[in-house]
């Protein structure tokens, strides 16, 4: 793919002779199937060259670190170059993630054991790569405290001791309960892991003090049903974008999909005879059925045929601006709901998304009336007791099961 964009056979010898030189072919697929300017991706590529000669002249190792990309940054890239650089090596690093180590491993001696961590949170534990991240984060900071206070020593000489030492340390830094708790439970993970790969005798898990946190104590944020519909109400359909917005917002709205599901959908998912939607790749690993209803149905159908640029992907909603690509990032769906609420003077305060729209709806039924039970299958909750503190929202329902004060009037 790579004479698409290149024609003398001398250039493109010397691109496909470097360290990552077989995978730029690859890269320029990507780049042309994904709608990429061809002056943009030829630049793209040109700095990639540069960089897979670098590459070879300093490391021969699969894996390219960090590091060796700080340094051609800094060494061989110019001023005007030096974001088309970057941007170039980010784009390979997403196309072809194997070539490249992981964030945060440079110089770090407890990479292998990391790297370990996380095929044991895979394979054993069976997490998806979003909660590994997390983990793994606690993980490195455990190691960056057992280094700090006890360099030289290996893990196998942890002890209780330290143990309450370390946790003390990391829930100092946090003031909520259910970011302790949550730390708690983090650390607790890693020292089972220690304990499983035989790297400490002593099964610590257990001495980490438990953060009480009541999962009901709290109500779940929300907006006003009639603030989500004035936002719905105020996107300009008229436009490719405003189309896009307008079918996402309403799908938020009417099924309460959470933001990894709604960008997951193809269009194969939209089952249009039986105004059904079939969300995979769910947080509980099973799918689930939910309906398009008819102003979400029509929204998306209009969406679809007159608005979605063309796209080798089979994903529903769209980057529209080139390249035209899936949207990837959550941050995506969250800035068209943020923006959305704003663009009415919606008073925001704290995080906005997906799921603020997801809560606000499985109030909205709730106070509707509607069942817990079905509830609880629109949203894809496989116990009960999940969706059981959007009941504690439902004042009116509450007030007539209340029993009378004895004496009262």
């Amino acid at each position: 793919m790579l004479d698409h964009y290149f024609k003398y056979a001398k250039v493109l010898r010397r691109l496909r002779a470097g360290g990552i030189g077989e995978d730029l072919d690859r890269i320029a697929a990507y780049l042309f199937d994904n709608g990429y300017q061809h002056a943009s991706a030829k630049t793209y590529l040109g700095q990639l060259g540069r960089f897979s000669e670098f590459v070879s002249e300093m490391t021969r190792r699969k894996r390219i670190s960090q590091s060796v990309i700080d340094t051609f940054v800094a060494e061989r890239a110019t001023e005007v170059s030096r974001v088309a650089t970057r941007t170039a090596i980010a784009l390979a690093r997403r196309i072809v993630p194997e070539r490249f180590a992981p964030r945060g491993e440079n110089h770090n001696s407890h990479a292998p054991l990391l790297e370990s961590y996380s095929d044991y949170l895979r394979n054993v534990r069976g997490l998806e790569a979003r909660t590994r991240e997390g983990q793994l984060l606690v993980a490195s900071r455990v190691l960056v405290w057992w280094d700090r206070h006890h360099a030289g020593k290996p893990l196998s000489a942890m002890t209780s001791e330290h143990v309450l030492a370390l946790v003390g340390h990391m829930i100092s830094r946090s003031a909520k309960d259910n970011t302790r708790a949550g730390i708690g439970s983090n650390v607790r993970r890693f020292l089972r892991f220690l304990y499983w790969a035989d790297l400490n005798d002593s099964d610590l898990a257990d001495i980490v003090p438990r953060t009480p946190s009541y999962r009901l104590a709290h109500l779940p944020r929300q907006l006003a049903w009639e603030s989500i519909r004035m936002a719905i109400d105020a996107v300009d359909a008229t436009t490719s974008t405003g189309s896009r917005d307008r079918a996402i917002l309403l799908l938020l709205a009417t099924t309460g999909i959470r933001n990894k599901e709604l960008r997951s959908l193809v269009l194969e998912d939209i089952r249009w005879r039986d105004a059904e939607i079939r969300i995979r790749y769910t947080k509980g690993r099973r799918d689930r059925i939910v309906p398009l209803m008819q102003e979400a149905g029509e929204a998306l159908a209009h969406y679809v045929r007159y608005a979605r640029p063309d796209c080798v992907s089979r994903r529903v909603f769209l980057v529209h601006v080139p390249p035209v690509r899936p949207i990837e990032t959550g941050a995506t769906v969250a800035r068209i709901v943020r923006l959305a609420l704003q663009r009415v003077g919606v008073a925001l305060d704290g995080p906005v998304g997906a799921h603020l729209i997801r809560h606000s709806l499985a109030t909205h039924l709730v106070s509707q009336r509607t069942s817990i039970n079905e509830v609880a299958d629109l949203l894809g909750h496989r116990s009960i007791d999940t969706t059981a503190i959007y009941v504690k929202v439902a004042v009116p329902q509450l007030v007539e099961l209340a029993l009378p004060f004895p004496g009262g009037a």
